[in-house]
C-alpha cells in the first residue's frame, strides 16, 4: 500500500501529463468497449435471425438428406409424427420441434412463369420460430389447412402479385406424374436474405403435403431456450437416438450457416486490428509520459541509489507508477464505455442495407462479460507493458551522473 501511495503521489506531481495519459487509456478502453460490444451485437443479431428465420438450433433429418435430398427428394423423408419427434420435444430446455417440408417446382400467375423453392410450415409453430420473418404487406399464414400463400417480397415483385390474387403451384410427384394447387396470396414477407426472398415462398404443411402427394416431411426443426447449448443438446440428441438404429442425422444451426461464420471470422480479425491499433496508441502514450517522469527526477534516483536502493527496488517504484495508471484508466475506461453502450443501445444506431438485404435496421452494443474483460486486460496490460522500459531505464541510470542534475 505505501509503494501504491508514493506511485499515486509520483503521477499527480504533473498533473497535466498524468491527466492526459489518464485519459488515454480510458479512452482507449471505451472505444473497445464499444467497437466490440457492437461486432457482438452483430454476430449475436445475425446468429439469431439465422435460427429463427430458417435453421432452427439442431435440425433433424435423414442421414444424406443435405448432399442428395435436392436430386431426391422423397428418398429422404421423415414421418411428420413419431415417437422419436415427441421423446425430443418432451426434452426439458426444448422450446418446439416445427415439420417442415422442402417443395421446389414452377410458380404462375397470368402469363409469367418462374421457378420457386417453397417451405411447408406447420402456421402456429411457426409463429414462435420464425420470429425474424416480417410481414410488409397483408398478413402471415394461420391456418395449416387453407389453401393460402405468402411471398417473398422479391418474388411477388418478380410475379407482379399483392394480398389477395391467386397463384399456381406446380411440382413433380414421387411417382414422376405432375401435380399442381392454387392457392390465395394473403401476405409478402422479407426476410435477412434477399436472395432468398427473390425466389421463396410459404405455404400450410397440409397444401405443401398435397401438392408433392406425400404424408411425410423431410426435417424437424428444434428450437431450444438457450443457443449457448446447442452443442449440449446436439450430443445428447446423437447418444440418444444413435444413427444407425433411428436413421436420424441431427445436424447444428451453425453447420449450414456460411454466411454467417464467414462474416463472424472477417469481422474478428478487424477487431484484431483495432485492438492492435488502440493499444500502440495507448503504449506509445504512455512510454512518453513515463521516459518524461524518468528524465525529470534523474537527480532524485541519484540520490536513492546513493542512500542504498537497489536498481531492482527502482524499477518496481518506477514499474508501479505504470501499474497504477493502467488500472485506474482501465476501469475508468470500463464505466464510461457501458455508459455510453447503454446510452447508444437506447437511442439505436440507424445502419444502411447491408449486402444481400434490401432494408436497414437499427444497431445496438451489447456489452457482456468477455467485451469487458477483453478491453480491460488490453488497456491495463498494455499501460503495464509501456512502464517497464522506462522503469528499466531508470533503474540502470549511473550514480554518479544522476547526482550531477542535483547540481
Amino acid at each position: 500500500m505505501a509503494d501504491l501511495l508514493i506511485a499515486t503521489r509520483n503521477l499527480a506531481r504533473n498533473r497535466r501529463r498524468a491527466l492526459v495519459a489518464l485519459l488515454t487509456v480510458t479512452v482507449g478502453a471505451s472505444s473497445l468497449v464499444l467497437a466490440d460490444g457492437f461486432i457482438q451485437w452483430i454476430f449475436w443479431a445475425m446468429r439469431e435471425s439465422t435460427i429463427e428465420s430458417q435453421l432452427g438450433h439442431i435440425q433433424v433429418m435423414r442421414p444424406g438428406y443435405l448432399n442428395a435430398g435436392a436430386a431426391d427428394p422423397y428418398a429422404y423423408l421423415l414421418p411428420e409424427s413419431s415417437p422419436q419427434r415427441k421423446a425430443i420435444e418432451s426434452t426439458p430446455g426444448v422450446k418446439m420441434v416445427a415439420p417442415r417440408l422442402v417443395v421446389t417446382g414452377l410458380i404462375s400467375h397470368g402469363e409469367t412463369t418462374v421457378a420457386f423453392v417453397a417451405d411447408g410450415i406447420d402456421p402456429q409453430q411457426e409463429a414462435k420460430l420464425s420470429k425474424s420473418l416480417r410481414i410488409v404487406e397483408g398478413r402471415n399464414l394461420a391456418d395449416a389447412a387453407a389453401k393460402e400463400v405468402i411471398l417473398g417480397r422479391g418474388l411477388a415483385r418478380t410475379l407482379n402479385v399483392r394480398p389477395d390474387a391467386s397463384v399456381a403451384l406446380l411440382t413433380t410427384t414421387a411417382g414422376g406424374g405432375i401435380n399442381a394447387v392454387e392457392g390465395k396470396v394473403v401476405g409478402i414477407f422479407v426476410s435477412t436474405n434477399q436472395a432468398y426472398d427473390d425466389s421463396a415462398l410459404r405455404l400450410p404443411i397440409d397444401l405443401a403435403q398435397s401438392l408433392m402427394r406425400v404424408s411425410d416431411v423431410h426435417a424437424w426443426l428444434v428450437l431450444l431456450e438457450d443457443t449457448e447449448r446447442t452443442d449440449d443438446y446436439l450430443a445428447r440428441f446423437r447418444t440418444r437416438f444413435p444413427a444407425a438404429e433411428n436413421k436420424l442425422e441431427f445436424v447444428p444451426w451453425y453447420q449450414q450457416a456460411d454466411f454467417y461464420n464467414k462474416t463472424v471470422a472477417l469481422f474478428s480479425q478487424q477487431m484484431n486490428v483495432l485492438r492492435l491499433i488502440i493499444g500502440c496508441i495507448i503504449a506509445l502514450s504512455i512510454s512518453n509520459m513515463l521516459v518524461m517522469n524518468v528524465l525529470e527526477r534523474t537527480g532524485e534516483i541519484g540520490t536513492l541509489l546513493a542512500l542504498g536502493f537497489k536498481r531492482k527496488k527502482i524499477l518496481y517504484l518506477f514499474a508501479i507508477e505504470g501499474l497504477v495508471l493502467g488500472l485506474a484508466g482501465a476501469s475508468l475506461g470500463l464505466v464510461s464505455g457501458y455508459g455510453l453502450a447503454e446510452l447508444i443501445s437506447a437511442i439505436g444506431i440507424p445502419m444502411p442495407p447491408p449486402p444481400g438485404m434490401e432494408e436497414g435496421y437499427t444497431g445496438e452494443i451489447r456489452v457482456t462479460i468477455s467485451v469487458l474483460m477483453n478491453a480491460f486486460l488490453i488497456a491495463f496490460v498494455t499501460t503495464l507493458l509501456a512502464g517497464l522500459y522506462p522503469a528499466w531505464k531508470a533503474s540502470r541510470l549511473p550514480i554518479v551522473d544522476a547526482l550531477r542534475h542535483n547540481i
